[in-house]
């Protein structure tokens, strides 16, 4: 399990998470939603030690990850960041193996063990069709695809993925939404930032809203994704239809 207890976090002197308080289990998908600027990104960003803490805790497994070495922790922890670009023309199975690093001594090479964690992240991803194409031959959905492949081949007991569907086809994000959960069923505790509100519902366990830097609201996406919540958070209305699903209707200032 991964889990923050009210941690705060600051960019260059201004707060950007206040007191946030997240967990994730294994076999549970946590989304965290929320308008730009929210805080998401640096809230997963403060999980992984990117972003320091001014406040608070970040634990894995019921310890304070600040004592972990940097190796244990990269081999726990798997994350996937947006709007990630590629400059050297790696084939794609060669990318997806950089995601065995943390399991690697320098300058050794891949296993039988790590080829094999290649190929299912590979599979999962539903990119083996182009594994030994060069990425920057990639359309932008496809190197998406790799990427994500590549945090899968880490393997790690907890997946941090932010907007792992942004640039995806809708075939492709339902795919992903597959991937994630195939990973989650593995016994994996995944945290993945989302803005399709629909996808996050269809994706995730529990949903984590957030404003301003505040986790405002915590829960089952029925429970977090109410009209007020929608309507205080993201300033819009839906339209909701008899099966559950909802359609954003209109902004609120206009």
């Amino acid at each position: 399990m991964i889990e923050a207890r009210a941690l705060s976090a600051a960019i260059g002197g201004r707060e950007v998470v206040t007191q946030a308080s997240i967990a994730a289990g294994p076999g549970e998908i946590v989304g965290l939603i929320g308008p730009n600027g929210a805080g998401k990104t640096s809230l997963l960003r403060a999980l992984l030690r990117l972003v320091a803490p001014t406040a608070g805790q970040v634990l894995l497994d019921g310890a304070d990850i600040t004592a972990d070495p940097p190796h244990r922790h990269a081999r726990a922890i798997a994350y996937l960041p947006q709007g990630q670009t590629v400059a050297w023309p790696l084939t794609v199975r060669r990318l997806v193996a950089l995601g065995r690093a943390p399991h690697r001594t320098a300058w050794s090479g891949l296993t039988a063990a790590d080829e094999a964690a290649v190929e299912r992240a590979l599979a999962v991803a539903d990119a083996a069709e182009f594994a030994d194409r060069p990425v920057t031959e990639l359309s932008g959905g496809e190197r998406a695809r790799v990427l994500l492949a590549r945090a899968l081949a880490v393997e790690a007991p907890v997946l941090l993925a932010d907007e792992p569907m942004a640039s995806l086809d809708p075939y492709h994000q339902l795919a992903t939404v597959d991937a994630l959960k195939k990973v989650a069923a593995d016994g994996a505790a995944v945290i993945v930032v989302l803005h399709d509100l629909a996808l996050a519902v269809r994706t995730c366990t529990r949903l984590c809203l957030m404003d301003r830097g505040w986790v405002v609201a915590e829960g089952a996406p029925e429970a977090v994704l109410t009209d007020a919540n929608l309507a205080a958070v993201y300033r819009v209305a839906v339209r909701r239809g008899a099966g559950g699903d909802f359609a954003i209707g209109r902004r609120l200032d206009t």
